[in-house]
């Protein structure tokens, strides 16, 4: 029998992903690509209805597909193809239908239910140096989503913003160093990321009204650190991302990356990390000398803001903060100790400059190494 070729297109059913092929018709359909090699009995060959000059051919025990545009191979085929035009029996499309919703179903089940719980149970189990470089992609991500916001790293303030990161990290058994950066930002908010990375924006240090405050949210972000909160999260957000490309046909590590960076941004914990994280804030701050009380004032200070202006986003957005989570740090603390806290007052306005304001020259343009303002909305892991 002659041998007739033509090019075409080839889809497995699962992806959106056409992969060009060439057909060779005989007593049977090859289909050979790149990574595809198919040989279809003729038998098992069903046209499916497309526009001419494009023909559309299902493989009728699965969900496998070509497309051709060739006048003279379709004729050929159709010729050599007795079941080309039949009609399949509606029980069997429907079983196709239903266990494809299945499929669908049990993958959405499991991206809700499945990857979170085992995320909790992979999180303790990733080594340091892979959590490291985790930290490191998942905070350039966020820089990105962020427009960018350049780091403050004023020398003054550094130096005391390192001393007081080294005094809440004393003796907390943290699994990894913090590393802390500060950006300028016109959100207060605060991020832990894996590696033991915590990113603070500038406006949270504006809303502080001393060490202590800074300390109390700064330690915050230490207990879920502690915790392996940030890691847990971004596996959860890693894993349903990518169970959800192969439904939807988009497997990129950079959509995967993406994913997982915004949901450093704007993903909430449970009330019981949350409480822990709590508690650890406040063990670190008094340990360390400080007020764990200003936890509370600082947030019961955002929550007011907040409520004036209801688009504000802010520290608390994935934080819900209560009366009862007041009271509970406050019960935690104890007696203010005596003391000027965690810094003193010189400390305090030293830290405070950590991101020196932009000077504005040449018609408003901000002076080089000044860095601009940046604004986008966020909100804190």
């Amino acid at each position: 029998m002659e041998a007739i070729t033509t090019t075409g297109t080839f889809f497995d059913g699962i992806s959106a992903r056409p992969r060009p092929v060439t057909l060779r018709l005989t007593f049977r359909l090859e289909i050979i690509g790149e990574d595809v090699a198919r040989d279809w009995s003729l038998l098992d060959l069903r046209a499916s209805d497309a526009a001419p000059p494009l023909m559309r051919i299902n493989h009728a025990q699965g969900p496998e597909s070509v497309e051709f545009a060739d006048a003279p191979f379709a004729e050929a085929l159709t010729a050599r193809c007795p079941d080309l035009n039949r009609t399949e029996s509606g029980g069997g499309i429907a079983r196709l239908v239903l266990w494809s919703i299945a499929a669908g179903v049990s993958v959405l089940l499991t991206a809700i239910y499945g990857v979170p719980a085992a995320s909790g149970l992979l999180a303790p189990l990733v080594p340091q140096a892979i959590e490291a470089q985790l930290g490191r992609s998942v905070d350039g991500q966020i820089a990105t989503l962020l427009d960018d916001p350049p780091l403050c790293n004023e020398a003054a303030a550094r130096a005391v913003l390192d001393r007081m990161t080294a005094r809440l990290s004393e003796g907390m058994a943290l699994p990894m160093t913090p590393q802390v950066s500060v950006r300028r930002h016109k959100v207060a908010n605060a991020l832990a990321l894996p590696g033991g990375r915590v990113i603070l924006l500038s406006d949270i240090i504006d809303k502080a009204r001393n060490g202590d405050e800074l300390a109390g949210i700064l330690a915050h972000e230490f207990g879920h650190v502690a915790a392996r909160d940030p890691m847990r999260s971004v596996i959860t957000a890693g894993g349903t991302s990518f169970l959800l490309s192969l439904v939807l046909g988009d497997l990129t590590g950079s959509t995967v990356l993406v994913t997982v960076g915004q949901a450093a941004i704007s993903a909430g914990y449970s009330r019981d990390a949350e409480r822990a994280a709590d508690a650890y804030a406040v063990a670190a701050v008094k340990r360390a000398g400080g007020d764990g009380a200003a936890l509370a004032a600082i947030l019961e200070r955002i929550t007011k803001a907040d409520d004036e202006k209801p688009d504000a986003t802010s520290f608390l957005r994935s934080h819900p903060f209560t009366a009862e989570r007041a009271g509970r740090i406050r019960a935690l603390a104890g007696e203010k100790p005596a003391g000027p806290g965690l810094l003193s007052e010189a400390e305090w306005r030293t830290l405070q400059g950590i991101c020196p304001k932009p000077v504005k020259i040449d018609g408003g343009k901000a002076k080089p190494g000044g860095g601009k303002d940046k604004t986008a909305p966020t909100e804190e892991l």
